[in-house]
């Protein structure tokens, strides 16, 4: 891709999917993030907020591309013919994309039916018929249409990865023509939808937004559209109500918590669910959170309260959480009434086992995320995930740390609790919306490969590992907390301590260890990213990733720094030709702040996929010399998103885009193209004079 001073490329991306699919989400998550001036056009709203026409459509679309625009067509363009006309609209400098937003019948017709304020009010029982209309004439586009790139969505995480990709794009940026991600159509699955579509085409046309969505309901459960991990599945946190129980906390007080902190965090967990539930239909505390979260006009499908048994949310209740919030004891053990008790019993002695990884004892104020193994019975039975363990403020003269009716410091404690909760849940979703799990059964290198638990690697430190965990079951937690009192959102399974273990006891490890000092460990990656690829490994407990470096750690910092150089030259001295990139990964799949020095020829048979690619190559590595000013000028050093690692394949040189591994390690070999400008900076490349970069 070569980007042009004088030239705009501007593009017209036909967004083609039935209602429910995503079209609308997908314009407004782009163009929050793009750079390149984007103009969705809507036919649902095009006329003053009304539904319009395709040629008023086509007007606003013409009017935007003059303006230097690029433009979303928001429509369902499900046929050739809706979409003949704005394929036209391409020519000179206007590139013209589809982006098939494939996604389950049953997902987009569920999605259809649930909402509510939709633009084109298409909502309740009626848009289940709209949408079974539509998608039996829908005909899928072809690059032959007059498309300069067509891409394929069949579930979230293809979206997801489509949207990055077009939010990235610079002004002059360009992205690699021809069809991406189609799938060969599965006729047989055709006809357990046609059952599912005869079912949703009994709703009448006139039912109410509430019938609709209960008819959905029965029929979705029925062809297992909300088993756990199915793609509509919408995270949801069920929490009781913290303290003011057998703790005796002030119900006005703590309502007002409740709601303040729901309200705030919101609109970080996406889409997910917040609910309060309660055993009893005349809860106060229900009753007064119900009132106060609609004089604050909070999404009520979001936030809500719930009566029922926490343990039993799904099988009895109909309602689908996939964490739940205990609100426990400072021994998280089982006993005692209420709540902890009932979880803890539902959950059997897996629960407990469980915990004891992550902690002996909890503080007032704090949680700790537990996620459940495969054997629990809330997990099979309820499709409960996590549990989260939470401690409040104990206002009863008769339980252990009795604050004596202080009232400011137990509600400060009070919101810690609520801020720890919803943060553990935070981290839930984000783990299970943008990468699969991570099994027990595996273990990963720090550049993200998996490889069976039995392999050589995890027999070589099966016995650090082993201790670490030990060791962290003795000082009660995995989690730690910085000076503001939050909780980390890592939580580190057993494969992920390994290099803590190293750069702790390197004497221990001869067999892999380089070099060691009183402040650092250098060791060989053990599945390296290119020729030459080690890691310094800070030995300095409470330094799990970047994200933990303070100005104090500066010193220590810079001594990483040198030590990598001095590799660096020792490498080169073996062969002038490498050129090395020092830095650190956003965030690290593995436990210990580790530095990479990594060589950039990228020849490696170990870099397999799009995240070990990326992790390297895009801004998720963060160079060392920019950390070090960063740390130095403002205390802390700035980290990137993971979503980076879902980009596009791009050459580390020329940045022309490639559709998978293979073909992008082809082009890399031969590849002699200067490197990006931005890179050649402020010495983030480290080469021998001679040599061309």
């Amino acid at each position: 891709m070569e980007d042009s001073a004088e030239k705009t490329n501007q593009i017209v991306v036909l967004l083609i999917g039935p209602p429910g699919s995503g079209k609308s989400t997908f314009c407004d998550t782009v163009m929050r993030s793009s750079l390149r001036p984007w103009s969705r056009v809507c036919q649902d709203i095009i006329n003053n907020g009304k539904a319009g026409t395709k040629a008023q459509c086509l007007k606003m679309a013409t009017s935007s591309l003059k303006e230097g625009k690029s433009v979303f067509i928001d429509r369902c363009n499900l046929d050739r013919e809706q979409r003949s006309e704005f394929v036209k609209l391409g020519g000179p400098g206007i590139e013209v994309h589809a982006v098939v937003l494939e996604l389950p019948a049953q997902v987009c017709i569920s999605r259809s039916v649930k909402r509510t304020g939709h633009e084109g009010n298409l909502q309740g029982g009626r848009a289940a018929a709209v949408v079974n209309r539509m998608l039996q004439s829908k005909e899928l586009p072809k690059v032959n249409e007059g498309f300069s790139r067509v891409m394929f969505c069949y579930n979230d995480a293809d979206v997801e990865n489509a949207v990055n990709t077009y939010s990235k794009l610079g002004p002059m940026d360009t992205l690699p023509s021809g069809c991406f991600g189609e799938k060969k159509s599965d006729t047989k699955s055709q006809p357990g939808i046609m059952k599912f579509f005869k079912k949703v085409n009994a709703l009448p046309g006139s039912s109410s937004s509430n019938e609709g969505t209960n008819a959905m309901r029965k029929a979705n459960e029925k062809t297992e559209n909300f088993r756990l991990g199915s793609a509509d599945i919408v995270h949801t946190l069920a929490f009781p109500s913290v303290s003011t129980a057998d703790f005796q906390f002030d119900l006005e007080k703590a309502s007002d918590i409740i709601v303040e902190k729901a309200e705030e965090f919101l609109p970080k967990v996406g889409t997910a669910r917040l609910v309060l539930v309660d055993l009893s239909h005349g809860s106060k505390i229900l009753s007064l959170v119900k009132a106060k979260a609609s004089q604050k006009n909070i999404d009520s499908e979001r936030f809500f309260t719930f009566v029922g048994d926490i343990t039993k949310l799904r099988s009895e209740g109909g309602l689908h959480c996939n964490v739940i919030a205990n609100a426990t004891n400072w021994r998280l053990k089982p006993g005692g009434g209420g709540v902890n008790a009932a979880i803890f019993k539902a959950a059997g002695p897996d629960l407990e086992t469980a915990t004891r990884v992550r902690a002996n004892t909890l503080l007032p104020g704090k949680a700790v995320v537990v996620p459940l193994p495969s054997t629990c019975p809330l997990l099979n039975a309820e499709g409960i995930t996590h549990v989260i363990h939470v401690l409040g403020p104990n206002m009863n003269p008769n339980r252990p740390d009795n604050l004596s009716n202080d009232y400011t410091k137990g509600c400060k404690t009070l919101r810690e609790a609520y801020t720890s909760l919803f943060e553990g849940f935070l981290s839930v979703v984000q783990d299970q919306s943008k990468f699969p799990k991570r099994s027990n059964q595996t273990a990963v290198s720090d550049s993200g490969e998996h490889i069976k638990e039995d392999s050589e690697r995890n027999k070589k430190y099966k016995g650090s590992q082993d201790k670490a965990v030990t060791n962290n079951m003795e000082s009660g937690s995995l989690e730690d907390t910085r000076d503001s009192g939050k909780k980390m959102s890592k939580e580190w399974s057993t494969w992920a301590l390994a290099l803590h273990t190293i750069a702790m006891h390197p004497e221990r490890h001869e067999n892999v260890v380089l070099e060691f000092s009183d402040n650092i460990v250098v060791i060989n990656d053990q599945y390296p990213k290119a020729r030459k690829h080690v890691l310094v490994l800070a030995r300095q407990e409470s330094l799990d990733g970047l994200e933990d470096v303070r100005k104090e750690n500066l010193q220590l910092l810079q001594e990483m720094h040198n030590v990598g150089l001095k590799w660096v030259d020792r490498f080169q001295n073996e062969d002038a030709s490498l050129i090395f990139r020092l830095g650190y990964h956003s965030v690290p799949s593995m436990r210990q702040l580790h530095l990479h020095v990594i060589s950039q020829d990228f020849d490696s048979d170990s870099l397999k996929n799009k995240k070990h690619w990326n992790s390297f190559t895009s801004s998720f590595f963060r160079d060392s010399v920019d950390v070090l000013e960063e740390v130095k000028s403002q205390g802390k050093a700035n980290v990137a998103s993971e979503d980076l690692l879902k980009g596009e394949l791009r050459c580390n040189r020329c940045r022309s885009a490639h559709p998978n591994i293979p073909k992008l390690k082809s082009h890399v070999r031969s590849c002699r193209s200067q490197f990006p400008e931005h890179v050649l900076q402020n010495s983030r490349l480290v080469a021998r004079p001679e040599t061309k970069l």
